[in-house]
């Protein structure tokens, strides 16, 4: 199994920590993030890896040499010009896939113990879901939209917190965070047609309008933090040391 691992972020919310080291390799509990996520992608049963990179690419290409690849054979997608977003990041990345199965994709600034593995096997269950995607119940005013089959039918607008829905709904809504970690099948690279710099969401959106299944995994009970501030770092780092996240 594939899994993609998105290491290009610029890490601005943490400088200046991240002047000189890529946010992928800020330690939590002693270990680099992306050193972590790797590791339970291949837990999980991911025998090859794709990073994509942007800022202090060569640090990250070294950090995986050092590792030997953490034992599986890895693929690193530059993207020296800008950096290309979720969706942008993963087309670039086309030509490493193998296009065998589903693949991860998972944030290297996630923390969780969220189950990889029951996140397979929901979208194993799904029928003909094109992708899975690990969510909470919403914290903000930012969110998506699934109904009561959990298939996602819209979004609330980023300026006006408009609810859009591009699907109908089966029975009520729910307001839902992606948490950063999915289970894709391989015909997603057919079917974006978006360039350039793009969010993984805007294409799903679009493909929900057009029948396709975007699916959602309730991840509600696993623990779980992003990196991206210094005071969740620090928070994140204190549940490290507690042992709150192998």
């Amino acid at each position: 199994m594939e899994a993609m691992i998105l290491a290009a972020g610029l890490g601005t919310r943490l400088r200046p920590l991240t002047y000189e080291t890529p946010k992928a390799l800020i330690e939590v509990g002693g270990t680099p993030m992306l050193e972590r996520v790797a590791r339970r992608l291949i837990d999980a049963g991911a025998d090859r890896l794709i990073v994509n990179v942007h800022a202090h690419r060569n640090k990250i290409r070294d950090f995986i040499r050092e590792k030997d690849g953490f034992g599986v054979q890895v693929e690193v997608s530059e993207e020296p010009d800008q950096r290309l977003e979720t969706g942008g990041g993963l087309k670039n990345a086309t030509s490493f896939f193998r296009r065998e199965g589903a693949f991860f994709m998972h944030n290297a600034d996630i923390l969780t113990d969220l189950s990889l593995r029951a996140l397979q096997i929901v979208h194993e269950d799904a029928d003909n879901a094109l992708a899975t995607l690990a969510v909470r119940p919403a914290e903000d005013d930012r969110y998506l939209l699934f109904d009561e089959n959990d298939h996602l039918c819209g979004f609330s607008e980023r300026e006006t917190g408009e609810e859009v829905l591009r699907r109908e709904p089966e029975g009520e809504t729910r307001k839902l965070d992606f948490c950063g970690v999915q289970i894709i099948e391989p015909r997603i690279f057919d079917l974006m047609t978006e360039t350039g710099v793009f969010s993984i969401i805007n294409t799903y959106v679009r493909l929900a309008e057009e029948d396709e299944t975007i699916n959602a995994f309730h991840a509600d009970a696993a623990e779980w933090m992003d990196i991206g501030t210094p005071e969740r770092l620090e928070a994140a780092r204190e549940r490290a040391e507690r042992g709150d996240f192998r």
